[in-house]
Parts: C-alpha cells; structure tokens; sequence
C-alpha cells in the first residue's frame, strides 16, 4: 500500500503524518483489516479539489447512479452511507412499520453482530431462526411466518438474508429467487444484505443483478469497506414501491454524510469498471488456497464448504492461541474450538502459505 507522505507529495503538498504500524504485519481476522485499495485512494484525491454541493447534491453522487443502473437496472437508486449496521438499520426502517418484524437466520449480523441496533434503534423486532450453514430456506422462514393479525405478536414483514452469509456459505440464484417468491407471496418484503455481496457473485460466477433484482429482492445493503473502500456503504433500494422516504430515514438515521462526493467517487470507482469483482475474485481464491492447504493437515476440521472469502475450522485451543500469537484471527466459538480465517483483497499467495506452515509448525508442538 502507498504510504501516505509519498500520495501527498505527489500531489504537490507536504504532511507530518507519520507510520505508526508495521506495514508487514498481515492478518486473517477480518476482511476490515485490510487498507484501502489504490484506486479507491485515488479516486478520492481526484474527488478533493475544489467545492461540491453538500449533502448528496454533488456530481459524483449523481453519476453514482447512473453507475449502479448498470449493475442493478433502471429502477435501483443508491443512497450512500457511513457502514453497514447503519446501511441495515436505515433499510429494514424503510420495509417495516413501526409494529413490524423481519425474520433472519440465528447467525445473522444484524442478529448477532450490530450491538441490537436494529431493535434498540430500528425499532423494529428481529425473529430469528436456526439454520445448519448460514442460510434460509422457504421452510425454515416459516417457523416465524405466522400470526399477522395477532396484536400480541411483532408481525412478520420483512425476510432478511446475507449473500454471502456469516459462515461463508452462498446462496444459489434459484435459492433466492425461491425465498423471494415465498415471502411476496405471503405480503413480506425481502432486503439482502450484502455486504460481501461481491464475493458472492465472484463465487457464483454472475452479475450482481442475478440475485437481486432480476429475482425480486426489494432493497439490498451493499458492501464496500469489505471490498477495498476506505469506508462506506450504500442502501441501494430495487424496488420504489417497497419503501417510502428513503432520504429522510437516512437522515434520522445518522447515516447522510455532508461531503457525501467522497463516498460516492469510492463506490463509483469500485463498481464503473470491474475493481470490485477483481478485489472479491482475489480474497476468494485466497481463501480456496488457504483451504486446500488445511485440508492436508491432520488435527484441523473445516466446518463449512469454502465459497466466498471465508474458512471456518475447528482445531485444538492451544493450537489456535499460540497461532493467534503469530497471525490475528478471531474464536468463532472458542469452547468448541471453531475459528474463523478471513482473506481479503490484499491477502497474497505468501500471506497464504506463510499461514500455513506456521499453522504446521503449531500443529507439530501438540
């Protein structure tokens, strides 16, 4: 990655800033862990000069859509955020009522992850269902799918699903267009959150538009800060008919930036040419190697088909603490030993195989 002092001495301007980590130490905690992508930086160098209209009234936020007509049809209209919880939170406000549920699957970030922000400040009730790898299906949404004139109970409104899900794993085109056909048939809205959704359509070997708009889903999270931004996301609504006061709700909810340009050139950068297929086609293949390479030690368990950017296994507890010492990566659930590694667009071949023979060496002390 550039250093800082050399991007603004070429843009003809000096800085005191100074390094304050080593560049060297790499990582496989979080997709998050990784800088920004050169382009993105200078994208955003090229946004800098001169003054834009706040608010959203700019020129990159307004070709920003044109952008993602490109990638999600004619009707989508992106509206630029800071991160992904508030990304989730303004959009499932959008598709519920103030009396309104969303059913998801147990594992799911805004289940799991996001501090209950979509109840404590959606306001919204989240009803959740176990599933074996991340996913729902028609049958497990069902489970929550009940009791829409009982005044006692949240009602269901919303299906919310996670392409590609929290455990890896990815949904078939034909899985979410079956989930989509089940929840419109039975007056709930579906919103997809994505934000690995490019990760997601590098595994599937399709456009973005294949999962989303093309089978009906109405309103998705789409992810950039994963995928090589340096911060940003965008609720990009497919169907107008499924919210209402989009911008207002952005609003209320935290999430409209006043130098709004410097999120809309990042999206415009990762999505007007192939930036972001590239980033997700890299994490993922990273991703197959490091599991290939598991798969060839004995002591080491692999908990979930490898599809995306993600490998959750299982091993022993000394093994992985004396690891984490080595390289950062996260307990998925640390009594039963289940870890998560995380390549992202910056993870090598050499992070890979470094990985794996200190994985080795930890594996041989017992």
């Amino acid at each position: 990655m550039a250093d800082p002092r050399t991007v603004t001495a070429a843009l003809g301007h000096r800085t005191d800033a100074r390094r304050h980590h080593d560049p060297s130490v790499r990582g496989f905690a979080s997709d998050n862990y990784a800088g920004v992508h050169p382009e993105i930086l200078a994208a955003i160098a090229l946004a800098n000069d001169g003054h834009q209209v706040a608010y959203g009234e700019d020129d990159y936020t307004d070709h920003l859509q044109r952008i993602v007509h490109s990638h999600f049809g004619p009707l989508a209209e992106a509206f630029p955020v800071f991160n992904g919880t508030g990304s989730n939170v303004t959009a499932l406000q959008a598709l519920t009522d103030r009396w309104g549920a969303v059913i998801c699957a147990e594992s799911a970030h805004i289940n799991v992850d996001e501090g209950g922000a979509p109840e404590r400040m959606g306001g919204l009730k989240l009803l959740t269902v176990p599933t074996p790898d991340g996913k729902l299906t028609p049958e497990l949404i069902d489970r929550q799918a009940w009791g829409w004139e009982d005044e006692h109970r949240a009602m269901p409104q919303v299906v919310s699903i996670t392409q590609n899900t929290e455990l890896g794993t990815v949904y078939t085109v034909d899985e979410v267009r079956a989930i989509v056909e089940h929840a419109h048939s039975k007056g709930m809205k579906v919103h997809l959150d994505g934000a690995r959704i490019a990760n997601a359509a590098a595994s599937l070997d399709v456009p973005m538009r294949a999962f989303t708009n093309a089978v009906g889903v109405d309103v998705v999270s789409y992810g950039g800060t994963k995928n090589g931004m340096l911060f940003g996301e965008a609720v990009i609504v497919l169907n107008p008919d499924a919210v209402s006061h989009m911008k207002h709700l952005r609003k209320l909810s935290m999430q409209l930036a006043s130098k709004m340009r410097f999120l809309s050139v990042q999206l415009e950068a990762l999505l007007a040419k192939d930036l972001w297929l590239r980033n997700a086609r890299q994490a993922n293949a990273m991703a197959r190697r490091l599991a290939d390479g598991v798969r060839a030690l004995d002591g080491v368990e692999i908990l979930y088909p490898v599809q995306a950017n993600a490998v959750f296994a299982r091993l022993p507890h000394e093994v992985s603490r004396r690891l984490q010492k080595r390289f950062r990566f996260y307990f998925w659930d640390e009594q039963a030993g289940d870890v998560r590694w995380m390549c992202s667009f910056d993870t090598t071949e050499d992070d890979v195989d470094a990985f794996l023979q200190a994985l080795k060496e930890e594996l041989a002390r017992g």
